[in-house]
């Protein structure tokens, strides 16, 4: 009958009757089902909550881009972990790129609408809207790494299968191919038979302890110096030098992705003790000197830039001219010469040794030939795409504007109030306070609670780095941290780099620039706080994915609510995942990647 004739004749104890039934029978559907927590909406065709494990994509399945669904905060003895996303991933398919995909850097689309080059605009980030939700795919026959310390030596072949290198550079040593590895003899373009620095002003892991190597190869410089107790950031562009930095971070050695060109670097003023360029091909003295400036920023004043290249110690025209700018340059930013050799026998390498100044004496005298100091203003942006300037950085100073000096010896450095902690009466106290919390969390719960074996981790990064505690409390272990300030959170690079660890700025709601497969271990302690309305939690689960090697952890402190959000997706990707104490995840990633 229908429902217009049932009201027509006002048979309402039937309508009641019938509600009745509808609502008990909805009540039991719901009391029945297993799944802990309710969606507040219907989901996209592609999703659904699922308890057991999700299937493989089919052949004919497309990854779209849902919305982040929304989930119903529960207590942690109700969150069944089995519950997953059935997300219909797809492995990216890019060509030849493909197994290496960086999406900010291998973004051709953009690239090519560049309108100029001149600057290395092309190996600068460039990265696609929205963040694509495709998997990176492993290369044919990767295998587990091999493990510190062995990997300085040698790494599988099939985990980075790019014997370009081996060719183009076998005269100097940087990389051989022996059976199914490559092997490192520890060469490089300037020292063929290994490192032959030996300077009487430079103390390796005492005095000298953060170093910065920009145009480094395959890192054996940076590789060299962990024996010294330095640790060395060794950097390069994505260029036709294949896969440079992806041989140094399987070696396990600290390396990013980047380029001086037309932005500033990701680190902060005063950030390195020592700056290292060994034949970098970096053009120093063009565009007034802009790239030399640069380095000057993030130079700590009394540090020192070696500088090994050919304009040093040959004659012909073009050598003579990169010498002559280099003079000019380095003495209108007030750099001395500590130490040259331009005759040299066959051990040893040319190089010459700047010195940056720790004080304004020499900035008085004669303004009007040095760039001009950089507005005060600049000292505290996040230098996050921010452009090259040409101006010369100025000393840091304490709160009351007195300059700073160089920090403690190493390892004392470590612990020691830092000099560039802010100004508040409670800043030292609240510092202590979270040095002694992240050595008692990592001492009573990682290492004894979690079931990580941290003996098989080498390459580590901290999501969200704050003060850089966590790092501190893992060094006695025989792996590094790369600690990650997000640029939305409180500025505390400066201080992580005077305590003598490293780092870098970035914003999760974009890639990393780093390659697929490079870190045994990601940290992340309540990133995600402040950051849901900016960046979709699935993006940053599927760029945690790219980064972290099959077989390596993510290891997150955060509420439930962002528990509950985060922990489908990764099950998603099929993805183990266990819960300690209702706010510590975590999860370890597998081999499986989607087919097609």
């Amino acid at each position: 009958m229908p429902i217009s004739v049932l009201l027509s004749e006002r048979k309402y104890s039937f309508l009641c009757l019938a509600s009745v039934l509808l609502i008990s029978f909805a009540f039991l559907l719901l009391t029945y089902t297993s799944c802990p927590f309710f969606f507040a909406f219907s989901l996209p065709s592609d999703i659904h909550v699922s308890v057991s494990s999700p299937p493989p994509p089919s052949r004919s399945s497309s990854l779209q881009f849902p919305t982040e669904p929304e989930l119903e905060t529960q207590p942690a003895d109700h969150l069944d972990l089995n519950v997953s996303l059935n997300i219909r991933w797809r492995a990216c398919r890019l060509g030849s790129v493909t197994v290496d995909y960086i999406p900010c850097l291998d973004n051709s689309k953009a690239i090519k609408q560049l309108k100029s080059k001149k600057h290395l605009e092309h190996r600068e980030r460039h990265c696609p809207k929205p963040p694509p939700r495709c998997l990176v795919p492993l290369p044919k026959g990767y295998k587990v790494p091999v493990q510190w310390p062995q990997s300085r030596d040698m790494i599988w072949y099939s985990n980075v299968p790019h014997p370009k290198l081996v060719e183009y550079k076998k005269e100097q040593n940087w990389v051989r191919k022996s059976d199914d590895y490559f092997v490192f003899p520890g060469g490089g373009t300037q020292f063929k038979n290994g490192f032959h620095y030996r300077v009487p002003a430079i103390k390796w892991g005492e005095h000298i302890r953060v170093v910065l190597d920009v145009g480094c190869g395959v890192a054996s410089f940076g590789g060299y110096l962990l024996d010294r107790d330095v640790v060395t950031m060794s950097f390069a562009p994505k260029d036709e030098h294949e896969a440079q930095i992806q041989f140094a971070l399987e070696r396990g050695i600290p390396a990013t992705l980047s380029v001086i060109g037309s932005k500033k670097l990701t680190f902060p003023d005063d950030a390195y003790d020592l700056i290292h360029c060994a034949r970098c091909r970096v053009h120093w003295e063009e565009d007034g000197g802009k790239p030399l400036l640069e380095l000057n920023r993030i130079l700590r004043p009394g540090g020192f830039f070696v500088w090994s290249a050919t304009p040093v110690y040959r004659n012909d025209e073009r050598d003579r001219y990169v010498w002559k700018s280099m003079v000019a340059l380095t003495q209108s930013i007030c750099w001395k010469v500590v130490a040259k050799r331009d005759n040299f026998d066959s051990t040893e390498i040319g190089l010459v040794i700047y010195q940056k100044p720790s004080s304004y004496s020499c900035y008085a005298h004669d303004r009007t030939k040095r760039p001009p100091l950089c507005d005060q203003k600049t000292k505290k942006e996040v230098s996050w795409y921010k452009p090259l300037r040409y101006c010369t950085s100025r000393l840091p100073v304490d709160s009351n504007g007195n300059l700073l000096g160089w920090p403690s010896p190493w390892p004392h450095r470590l612990r020691n109030k830092p000099q560039s902690l802010p100004a508040e009466a409670d800043a030292e106290a609240i510092f202590n306070e979270d040095t002694k919390h992240w050595a008692a969390l990592v001492s009573d719960v990682y290492f004894d609670a979690l079931a990580i074996n941290w003996a098989s981790l080498r390459n580590v990064m901290d999501l969200n780095a704050g003060y850089g505690g966590f790092a501190a409390a893992l060094n006695e272990l025989p792996l590094w941290v790369m600690n990650v300030v997000p640029i939305d959170a409180q500025d505390t690079l400066s201080i992580i780099f005077e305590r003598g660890l490293i780092g870098i700025y970035h914003d999760w709601c974009e890639s990393l620039s780093t390659y697929p497969r490079t870190y045994d271990l990601l940290h992340s302690s309540f990133l995600f706080k402040n950051r849901q309305e900016r960046c979709n939690i699935i993006d940053v689960a599927v760029e945690m994915d790219r980064i972290l090697r099959p077989g390596g952890y993510l290891l997150l402190q955060d509420t439930m609510e962002t528990i509950q959000k985060l922990n489908p997706v990764l099950r998603s990707l099929q993805w183990s995942t266990r819960l300690y104490e209702g706010q510590f995840l975590v999860g370890k990633k597998g081999f499986w990647r989607p087919k097609y």
